[in-house]
């Protein structure tokens, strides 16, 4: 699983929060031969439903239609808060710079980092003992995605690859689901969350789409949902689009640095 999360450039992060299953994709890092994530602060509402210490890492993505399927490792997590950035900064910036174009553009350099202050502080997690290791199919098709469903007591959430013909957005509507892998999906009533997730290819946009409910049977009965499978990868944005979307990064990423250092007592960043 190590040299597999290395070599990529997108993975996904699951876990059973405290809301129910979610998962939400990553760039993957490595912390001492461990996988590892390093979530700005705008995740922070995440982060904050993390509550059993415990997740599931998985890269999905294939390289290309011919390559190998996907792996999910499992096991207990470590959640640090890096408020001023200098753990990110001298373990994990190097990395990210190399895989995540976004931080290229605003952390390569002393003067970047000054500029874009409020990209350096970071949520690091990492998983500390892969518990689980197996491999699952990877997503080859706009329509595949992942379900996430809670594992057994005190165990991370079991998470498998799926598609469907369709996705409906209303509430109340039902998905007919099959596993990638042919096997019975033998919902029971439990919570779940499926998702998936596409890129341009600056990666300044990198959209997810979901859909929560419950599975029964071979079904998925949405009670909520979140955006559309697509084929195509997504467009760059244009210049007030752009604009838009680093306003908007830029507050997320404030308003959450602002909320962790009163947490722990900090005076203000920036």
């Amino acid at each position: 699983m190590v040299t597999v999360w290395r070599r990529s450039t997108t993975a996904e992060m699951c876990w059973s929060g405290s809301d129910g299953p979610v998962g939400i994709p990553v760039v993957p890092l490595v912390w001492d031969d461990l996988p590892c994530v390093a979530l700005p602060l705008a995740h922070l509402d995440a982060v904050d439903t993390m509550t059993s210490g415990r997740a599931a890492f998985a890269v999905t993505e294939p390289a290309s239609e011919d390559a190998p399927g996907g792996t999910v490792a499992a096991g207990p997590v470590d959640i640090r808060f890096d408020l001023e950035g200098k753990r990110f900064a001298d373990h994990l910036l190097e990395q990210e710079i190399v895989k995540h174009p976004p931080t290229r553009l605003r952390a390569d350099g002393l003067m970047a980092r000054r500029e874009n202050w409020w990209w350096m502080p970071r949520v690091l997690i990492t998983l500390t003992a892969l518990e689980e290791e197996h491999e699952i199919p990877a997503r080859r098709r706009g329509e595949d995605a992942l379900l996430v469903r809670p594992g057994a007591e005190g165990a991370a959430p079991r998470v498998d690859t799926v598609t469907a013909r369709a996705w409906p957005e209303e509430p109340g509507g039902s998905v007919e689901l099959w596993r990638r892998d042919g096997a019975a999906l033998e919902g029971a009533g439990e919570p779940a969350f499926a998702f998936a997730h596409r890129h341009s290819p600056d990666f300044e946009r990198w959209e997810r789409w979901w859909r929560t409910g419950r599975t029964e049977g071979e079904h998925l009965a949405v009670t909520a949902a979140t955006g559309t499978p697509e084929e195509a990868p997504l467009r760059p944005y244009n210049l007030l689009s752009r604009y838009r979307n680093h306003r908007d990064v830029v507050r997320a990423c404030r308003e959450g640095i602002a909320r962790a250092e009163s947490r722990a007592g900090l005076s203000g960043s920036g």
